[in-house]
């Protein structure tokens, strides 16, 4: 395989998580009686630019179909994270009614919501049927597609150039990097700004965090990658944030190639930084398989122990990352009987792989288990407030990484 950004020659692995189906293809009860299409997990990491990247079996189409079922809008934390970026954005940038802020992978409107509220013209571009559906119920605008730079030309062609391009969690999510940054060039007026928000691979690597890869997640991002993928298709960045969602993440500030805002001091400290701790180095990325490997064999161990044990053990948040962590660590109902999620499009549905049901919080209240697993652990004290009722018949939570630790 050849890097999907430079075309070099892929040689170094990273990680191999095995074969699974993709972690977001939530089983309904006619499709328990047909055969899940499974695909193999590997990550490798190209030598010349450093992007790190999962070698290529699914398209993009059969990850982000109809059926897709990740709501951005269940989480009050992610909200919150939301209103204030959209706030931040309206001061430092100065937007007006006069302003138009497009959104790639609006979701089911999640973020907009917050600009429409502010009477700011706005639109969502998203693939999925559902997702858009949702954002629309809203009455936020939504086009229905991938974006690329076919759309944005499409869209630049309609007088729908954008002063603030917004595209959180969707950059590593792309299988044609290059085609989808160039868009944003295209699609910004002379003077707009693009922001990125998306997962650190620093932490991916140095917290061990495993269960944050999946198919639909093509690549996983440093700054230093980044830089190179943005300068090749018409984008500079000239600012980064340091933000501690979904496990540590960066938000990129971007303009058009002939922008003249000032370069911020803190790209060239993050770029220094990721230097320094040997990202464009083989040694930063050895040892990353046998760390994954201790987490699963720890997590099996103790649901076993627990078992043996006649205690109960359920879970919470049918997250894509816990469906990683359990097709990875071999967990089936036999060990985890159910996982609580508030989401009702999950509800009554089976988690891909391990094929265990998804359930509302009722059944967690009613079934009192000796121990609560939190899947999506950057949620941690989220849910654990959520779920403080836990603690009155002695209930205990867990979590599985960066290592497995009782709460």
């Amino acid at each position: 395989m050849k890097c999907r950004h430079c075309g070099a020659l892929l040689e170094f692995p990273l990680v191999d998580l095995g074969s699974m189906p993709p972690s977001n293809a939530y089983l309904t009860e006619p499709s328990l009686a047909a055969t899940e299409k499974s695909f193999p997990l590997r990550v490798l990491v190209c030598e010349r630019c450093w992007l790190v990247q999962t070698e290529d079996f699914a398209c993009a189409t059969e990850l982000f179909n109809a059926e897709y079922a990740y709501f951005s809008g269940f989480s009050s934390g992610w909200l919150d994270h939301c209103k204030r970026y959209v706030g931040d954005m309206v001061a430092r940038f100065n937007l007006t009614h006069d302003s138009h802020v497009v959104e790639i992978a609006a979701n089911d409107g999640y973020l907009l919501q917050f600009v429409k509220s502010l009477n700011i013209p706005c639109l969502g571009v998203e693939p999925t049927a559902s997702t858009a559906h949702a954002a629309r119920a809203k009455g936020i605008p939504v086009i229905e597609d991938f974006f690329g730079t076919r759309l944005a030309r499409e869209l630049v062609i309609r007088g729908l150039e954008a002063d603030l391009t917004v595209a959180n969690n969707v950059l590593a999510h792309v299988p044609d990097i290059n085609d989808f940054v160039a868009g944003f060039s295209t699609l910004l007026k002379p003077q707009g700004v693009s922001t990125f928000e998306f997962p650190h691979l620093m932490n991916l690597i140095c917290q061990n965090q495993f269960d944050t890869i999946y198919h639909e997640h093509f690549s996983y991002l440093s700054l230093t990658a980044v830089n190179t993928i943005f300068q090749a298709n018409g984008l500079k960045l000239f600012d980064v944030e340091i933000l501690p969602t979904h496990g540590g993440s960066l938000r990129v500030y971007a303009q058009r190639c002939d922008g003249d805002k000032p370069i911020e001091d803190r790209v060239v400290k993050m770029l220094d930084m990721e230097s320094e701790a040997g990202m464009t180095r083989k040694s930063f990325y050895l040892g990353f398989q046998a760390k994954a490997d201790g987490i699963k064999n720890d997590l099996s161990a103790f649901l076993r122990k627990i078992k043996s044990s006649g205690m109960k053990c359920g879970a919470y948040g049918a997250a894509a990352k816990g469906n990683t962590l359990l097709n990875f660590s071999g967990i089936h109902n036999d060990l985890l009987p159910y996982v609580v999620d508030k989401n009702p499009a999950k509800q009554n549905k089976w988690m891909p792989g391990s094929r265990i049901p998804i359930v509302d919080e009722a059944v967690l209240k009613k079934d009192q288990p000796d121990y609560v697993i939190i899947l999506p652990w950057n949620l941690r004290d989220e849910v654990m407030g959520q779920l403080s009722y836990v603690r009155q018949w002695g209930g205990k939570f867990i979590t599985a990484v960066p290592a497995l630790e009782v709460l």
